[in-house]
């Protein structure tokens, strides 16, 4: 499915909106930790009712496949939310960042090795490019952090293998279930997980604010649910490895958000970076397809141009 590929990146660019609530929600004093919490309980509530007044034969699900939900909801949304937000904690957003974007990498093996999908030329060129791109476009590069942490270092590569496995076991369970079915039992598991851990509970006073709601919706509907959703969706029809470089357009829409509402400014460098991570994109949704010709009984293959 040719859309595929627009979907994705649609999905990961909604991810790159978190920023404009998340912001808010730490002015109205919680803790990272605390708005995880927020964005998974609120956004399973809300696609479990639309679910159930309306798609309600896409929540059955067997048994058997909740270790799978489990993995995606703790492991591929609590647990790598908990190792990123500690890499930012200890050194840097930047060094989370370009940490986190060595995950198509890790999709790459693990692609390569369960569902057989060949490491191209292409793809190690745009994972390169992707990482350089990210690296760039959040100033970290030239290198000028200092001294980064061999914790910071272990965690960040971890919060980018536990990213890695949304794409793997996602891809592995749409096999089985509609993308709806996945993205709300993954967000289930994590709530379930994560609620009874966060006292949200004692924020009474906090959700007494129209601006807190706002946010909410805006973190749940937006930066969540769909992108989520849609980002499952385009795991039905590409490559894991593929959606998880097209994945890298989150944070180019994050540092946009940053210029175009925040008044952030770009430096030439960042442009740069920028520039490299659509280049990946390009390079992963168009390639030249083959066209089979029949002639004396024999079968010729012929180029054709560049399609997605």
């Amino acid at each position: 499915m040719k859309n595929a590929y627009l979907i994705t990146i649609l999905g990961a660019s909604f991810w790159g909106l978190t920023g404009l609530f998340v912001e808010s929600l730490y002015g109205h004093g919680f803790t990272a930790w605390e708005i995880v919490t927020i964005r998974l309980t609120s956004a399973t509530l809300i696609l479990l009712l639309l679910m159930g007044l309306f798609l309600r034969k896409h929540l059955r699900i067997q048994l058997k496949h909740i270790p799978h939900f489990i993995g995606l909801g703790v492991v591929s949304i609590v647990i790598f939310n908990w190792c990123y937000f500690t890499v930012m904690e200890q050194s840097s957003l930047s060094i989370a960042v370009v940490l986190l974007y060595t995950s198509p990498v890790f999709v790459a093996i693990l692609s390569k090795l369960i569902f057989k999908e060949p490491i191209t030329r292409r793809k190690i060129t745009s994972i390169i490019l992707t990482i350089v791109g990210c690296s760039l476009a959040i100033k970290l590069l030239p290198l000028n952090s200092g001294f980064i942490p061999i914790t910071s270092i272990l965690l960040g590569l971890l919060s980018a293998f536990f990213c890695a496995l949304y794409s793997v076991i996602g891809k592995l369970i749409s096999w089985q279930y509609n993308f709806l079915t996945i993205t709300v039992y993954a967000l289930l598991m994590g709530s379930l997980f994560i609620f009874p851990t966060s006292g949200i509970w004692k924020k009474t006073e906090a959700f007494q604010s129209l601006d807190v709601w706002l946010n909410i919706f805006g973190i749940a509907v937006i930066s969540t649910i769909l992108a989520y959703t849609l980002y499952t969706f385009g795991l039905s029809y590409i490559e894991s490895s593929k959606a998880a470089i097209l994945g890298a357009m989150e944070p180019i829409v994050a540092i946009l958000v940053g210029v175009l509402i925040f008044g952030d400014s770009l430096s030439l460098l960042q442009i740069v970076g920028m520039m490299l991570v659509i280049t990946s994109t390009f390079l992963t949704v168009f390639h030249r397809q083959r066209k089979i010709r029949i002639k004396n009984g024999k079968k010729l293959f012929l180029r054709s141009k560049s399609t997605p």
